[in-house]
């Protein structure tokens, strides 16, 4: 167990807010920029995002990123100018590749439910993709209680592809009393989207709270109550 370890605490992160949408930002996005703040390893974006009934994100634009949408309760509904419409729940993995460019929306067709869900952002390993879109159950996996290979640019057993050999997507769903091993990488980036856990070397973690590990990995992450991680690990960052 090697590296150094950063941990931000949820009510550290910038948030946006309108009467529809809770957005908080673990980097800077959109309005809020801190030059110090502005990725860690490959990964760009990190927002939890709570959106309200019958409210979405109208039809916008994305290029040239790698853009993982992670639901945790409620349905987010889906549609892009490549042809893909659909309902992402928890438990499904998706990844939409922005490449040369790309259309979508994203709503909450509920009128009586919000829909909560993280959304994470890393960067292409070459620019100019052709877009894509893909996504898989995986609710089985999860239900083991054990780190899940979600998404990856070099490991054929992930569950989903994503553009950038040097990315890796791991989610857990712990039950009170499971342990995980934080995966070894030159950037891992913890992220406790639900639940408390507690790390070993940084102590207790509550929803919301993040870890950016540089240069190690192999700590043990213990679930004090139900809890879910999400985890990516990069063996390269922005800038070279």
């Amino acid at each position: 167990m090697t590296g150094l370890l950063d941990v931000r605490r949820a009510a550290e992160r910038a948030a946006t807010r309108t009467p529809w949408l809770t957005s908080r930002h673990s980097f800077s996005f959109n309005d809020y920029y801190d030059p110090d703040n502005t990725h860690h390893g490959l990964l760009l974006v990190n927002n939890d995002d709570l959106v309200a009934p019958s409210a979405g994100f109208d039809t916008h634009p994305h290029r040239d990123a790698e853009i993982v949408t992670w639901v945790l309760s409620g349905a987010l509904s889906h549609r892009d100018s490549i042809g893909n419409a659909g309902v992402i729940h928890p438990g499904l993995a998706q990844r939409m590749s922005a490449g040369t460019g790309i259309l979508h929306s994203e709503r909450n067709e509920s009128a009586s439910e919000p829909v909560h869900f993280v959304q994470m952002w890393v960067m292409p390993d070459a620019p100019g993709r052709e877009p894509a879109y893909q996504q898989r159950e995986i609710g089985d996996a999860l239900a083991g209680g054990r780190l899940v290979t979600v998404a990856s640019g070099r490991d054929p057993d992930a569950m989903i592809g994503v553009g950038n050999a040097d990315a890796t997507f791991y989610a857990a769903r712990l039950r009170p009393g499971d342990r995980i091993a934080v995966p070894d990488a030159p950037y891992t980036h913890l992220f406790v989207a639900l639940g408390r856990a507690e790390l070993e070397g940084a102590g207790a973690l509550g929803a919301g709270d993040a870890v950016r590990f540089s240069g190690g990995g192999g700590q043990r992450l213990s679930a004090i109550t139900a809890a879910e991680v999400l985890i990516w690990a990069m063996a390269a960052r922005l800038g070279g």
